[in-house]
């Protein structure tokens, strides 16, 4: 399977024009054309229309040019319908208003997970970019490679990606920057004070685990990504339904897109002390699978009443942010597949988080809007704290109503972080349902270039 990187080329010889067109343009890029080809694209009634593809032939039989209408579309990344559409050969951007941006949409748009395919399906024979000069193609093969790392990570299949396989991927990743690591396994997160990651993933036959890697300087700013490795989600003893359960090979999307967070921060070199801490586990049920109504000890001191097995992710990233906050850092980042009240709220495009720091918050919106990451920042409002209330233990882990349910999961998280600088909480989807331009249906990442960029301009290189 081809990294999705390799779509975007230097140099090659006699690319093809794929000319932005739109109802004034049109005219004048005809004249570009032989008289022919410009007959042509008339006789076909084309108009340029926003994210419209027509392919121009040529005397041979070959591509003369490509029209893309650009227009006043809405959607940044439309040009990522391009290498789907387009037969093998290579080609170069004209007219376009956001050149830099069309590249990045063109790579997105090339990836394809074929790992479990038994044909190539033409992999090696596909449309190729060449890239505007000035374009910095170094920088984007490290952020596109994050995504299609994200991606690969949450579209395997849960048989062959329990929590051994994402410490194995962690791992990898930590080795080819030299960062250092470690993880805690099955009985032992009891002995090091992990009991809610443990709770949560007893019940399986594969081990639940604490994945833990630092790297860079210690004297720099400290920052900790914490990521939701929920490998697969039963819901518990609160089992899903059959409909529900079907992607939840996705729930450890959390911890895939910290991975991809991660290597873009390293492969940059920023300036900081980064730590990534993944609670893997698998939600399964078994005669030792944690129950409704139990009372949880935590890492934090906190004792947690069990309102419903199927929500999982909060208690075992409590404990990891638990372990973060311990060490006072400037900023922790998690990021989970936490709640469904988030899908309804936002839909699958547009990422919510949380922070009660407002600078930081407007770094990152800043960031989002500069290059086409979506998020959209939510109250952490205190006086829903109330809905978390326990008669019986310190909190209970969800609402008692149906109200607020992103909300009450973030102030939740909330619970166990206290001494960092600063703290956000990303409540992502990690999944695409239906293919949009630059985006195929399938595992996604989201908010990670944003964040990448926000912490770029936080920690400049």
């Amino acid at each position: 399977m081809p990294a999705v990187f390799d779509s975007l080329l230097a140099s090659a010889e006699a690319p093809v024009a794929i000319h932005a067109v739109d109802a004034d343009r049109l005219e004048q890029v005809l004249s570009l054309l032989p008289a022919a080809a410009g007959r042509w694209v008339k006789a076909n009634g084309y108009t340029g229309s926003p994210g419209s593809i027509l392919i121009v032939p040529d005397a041979e039989g070959g591509v003369a040019a490509v029209l893309f209408g650009e227009g006043d579309t809405s959607d940044p990344h439309a040009a990522g319908a391009l290498p789907k559409a387009l037969p093998a050969g290579t080609y170069r951007l004209e007219g376009f208003a956001d050149p830099d941006m069309a590249c990045l949409a063109f790579a997105l748009g090339s990836y394809a997970y074929r790992a479990y395919k038994s044909k190539s399906d033409g992999d090696e024979d596909r449309a190729r970019l060449v890239v505007p000069k000035g374009f910095d193609l170094t920088a984007a093969k490290f952020e596109l490679e994050a995504v299609a790392l994200a991606r690969d990570l949450i579209n395997t299949p849960a048989n062959d990606f329990g929590p051994e396989e994402l410490a194995a991927a962690a791992r990898q990743l930590a080795e080819r920057f030299g960062a250092t690591f470690k993880v805690t396994v099955g009985e032992a997160l009891l002995e090091h004070n992990f009991p809610m990651i443990h709770a949560v993933g007893k019940a399986s036959t594969r081990a639940p685990r604490l994945i833990d890697f630092s790297w860079g300087d210690l004297s720099h700013p400290r920052v900790t990504l914490v990521g939701k490795g929920v490998c697969f989600d039963t819901g518990g003893l609160d089992i899903k339904p059959s409909s529900s359960m079907l992607l939840m090979k996705k729930d450890m999307g959390g911890a895939a897109n910290v991975l991809g967070l991660a290597l873009m921060i390293m492969a940059s070199n920023l300036p900081i002390h980064l730590r990534v801490l993944i609670p893997a586990v698998e939600n399964s049920i078994s005669g030792n699978a944690f129950r409704p109504g139990d009372i949880l000890p935590s890492r934090k001191g906190i004792s947690v009443e069990i309102g419903n097995t199927d929500a999982e992710g909060r208690l075992v990233l409590a404990d990891a942010l638990a372990l973060a906050d311990e060490e006072n850092p400037d900023l922790i980042i998690d990021m989970a597949t936490l709640t469904g009240a988030a899908r309804v709220a936002l839909g699958p495009q547009v990422m919510p988080f949380y922070t009660d720091d407002d600078g930081f918050a407007d770094a990152v919106s800043g960031a989002a809007d500069q290059v086409a990451d979506p998020v959209w920042r939510m109250p952490l409002w205190k006086p829903y704290s109330k809905m978390l209330e326990s008669k019986v233990a310190d909190i209970n882990h969800v609402s008692t109503g149906g109200f607020a349910g992103s909300i009450t999961a973030a102030l939740f998280l909330s619970r166990f972080v206290e001494n960092a600088g600063t703290w956000a909480h990303f409540d992502i989807f990690g999944w695409t349902p239906s293919a949009r331009p630059g985006h195929p249906e399938g595992g996604e990442a989201q908010a990670i270039r944003a964040l990448f960029a926000a912490l770029s301009n936080r920690y400049p290189a």
